[in-house]
């Protein structure tokens, strides 16, 4: 089954850390994606810009709307993802439980299904 685990860090976190705290966290995190590709269990991982390069795109009765980000007030930012191939919800919560972001920022466990199905935890 694929998991995708979201990094829901606190906003003003980046910019908040020095350049060399940045750098040690993003090899962290990729030292952890390179760990689980290694063991078949990873689709895709990626860090995602901060709310401020962000741009949102709606389309309501044939009108389309661009705004560029930030948008209203967040504490939390979704920072990036893992995507995973795993058997059951629970390796997924145990991947999520060894992630290094968990220290710092919120690990969602949320399973991929089609929009009109409800998960099923295995």
């Amino acid at each position: 089954m694929s998991y995708i685990l979201l990094i829901n860090e606190p906003v003003g976190q980046r910019e908040a850390r020095t350049p060399e705290q940045g750098r040690q966290v993003y090899a962290e995190m990729t030292a952890f994606a390179e760990q689980l590709a290694a063991q078949g269990l990873l689709r895709a991982a990626q860090s995602l810009q901060s709310v401020n390069g962000a741009t949102r795109v709606s389309k309501r009765e044939g009108r389309v709307a661009t705004i560029d980000g930030p948008f209203a007030e967040a504490k939390e930012m979704v920072g990036g993802f893992f995507w995973l191939n795993v058997d059951t919800l629970e390796a997924a919560l145990a991947i999520a439980r060894e992630c290094p972001a968990a220290e710092w920022a919120t690990v969602e466990v949320r399973t991929l299904v089609p929009c009109y199905e409800e998960s099923k935890a295995s």
